[in-house]
């Protein structure tokens, strides 16, 4: 299952084809601000740096439990309750990779803010757990699935895809709930900086990495998204570029052939090993230094992030005019990475 892939499966769920970062997606609000200082942009940065753990890094006390999702039905989370205690420190963290914070000026005239994250370590242990399960029974079930594609399910019915469901959705309320800290925190610090005076719109809040019952073509299915956004018609969506291109908060079609679905980034362009070995320190850092960002490439290892590793978001877009329609275009003005 590629990352950016949708797929819909009758009365089974795959668990690999939601992926690991179950629930991963984007926050994004906007401000009642026109104009940001650059010295103010990065004494908020450098706050936010304080508030927010990045890479593996967790929180050194366990946060408060009212934020955390509510367990409905507790004794089927098996993973969720082994793993709860550890969450706690997870909660309201950046994790690494391709997640980010980012401090944006909108094509609407406002500074926006924007995070890309996910569930963290809960969501991966309950992913890499069901799909170990799923292979161990496909196998006593001689599955018609080949191994080798890496798509191995649950039935619905069973208590297996049951549990997976009811645990896929509490990482997926997790994922939420973390990105809600984190704006939170960081709205703090914008307010600490520019004064109370600043007002922030409610947040616009988009998973790409999930499961979930929906009706296509006169059928019931269970829809599939690994780094892909649902595009209902009048759906608000959220797709992301790089730290040196803009992204975007576009309005769904509602295009079926798509399964009402569209990108969720503008997608990786070579490996990150391949941009590390092939993609120049100076040049990168001159690029950005020269669009006026404030951004955080310093060594060879930070080129994995690097634009250039990444496909041309505008090129991605008019690739999908017929999945989205754009309504704001955002200009990274500040970049943390994970």
């Amino acid at each position: 299952m590629p990352i950016g892939g949708v797929l819909a499966t009758k009365d089974v769920v795959i668990p690999n084809a939601v992926g690991v970062d179950i629930g991963c997606g984007m926050n994004a609000v906007r401000t009642s601000l026109e104009v940001i200082d650059r010295d103010d942009l990065k004494k908020i940065m450098g706050l936010i740096r304080k508030v927010v753990p990045v890479g593996f890094k967790h929180q050194s006390m366990a946060q408060q439990e009212s934020l955390m999702p509510e367990m409905h039905d507790v004794g089927r989370f098996k993973i969720i309750r082994q793993e709860y205690r550890s969450a706690l420190h997870q909660l309201g963290t950046l994790g690494g990779g391709n997640h980010f914070i980012e401090i944006q000026k909108g094509s609407d005239g406002y500074i926006w803010i924007m995070v890309h994250s996910g569930s963290r370590n809960l969501g991966k242990t309950v992913a890499e757990y069901y799909n170990n399960l799923a292979e161990k029974l496909n196998e006593l079930w001689s599955s018609p699935v080949e191994k080798s594609k890496k798509l191995a399910y649950l039935p619905l019915g069973s208590n297996e895809g049951s549990d997976y469901i009811g645990e896929m959705t509490y990482c997926q309320q997790f994922a939420a709930a973390n990105r809600k800290l984190m704006m939170r925190n960081i709205i703090d610090c914008f307010v600490q900086i520019v004064g109370e005076s600043v007002r922030f719109d409610e947040a616009f809040d988009v998973a790409h990495n999930y499961a979930r019952n929906e009706n296509h073509f006169g059928s019931e299915v269970i829809i599939h998204r690994k780094g892909a956004t649902s595009a209902r018609a009048g759906e608000i969506g959220i797709i992301p570029g790089s730290q040196g291109s803009v992204s975007y908060i576009v309005d769904g079609l509602g295009n079926p052939e798509s399964f009402m679905s569209c990108s969720h980034g503008a997608g990786r362009k070579m490996s990150r090993h391949k941009a590390q070995k092939s993609l120049n320190l100076k040049e990168v850092v001159k690029s950005l230094d020269s669009l006026g960002i404030i951004h955080g490439i310093r060594n060879i290892k930070d080129l994995d992030e690097a634009p250039g590793a990444y496909k041309n978001i505008n090129e991605v877009m008019e690739n999908q005019k017929d999945l989205v329609k754009i309504l704001v275009e955002l200009r990274p003005l500040a970049v943390i990475k994970g």
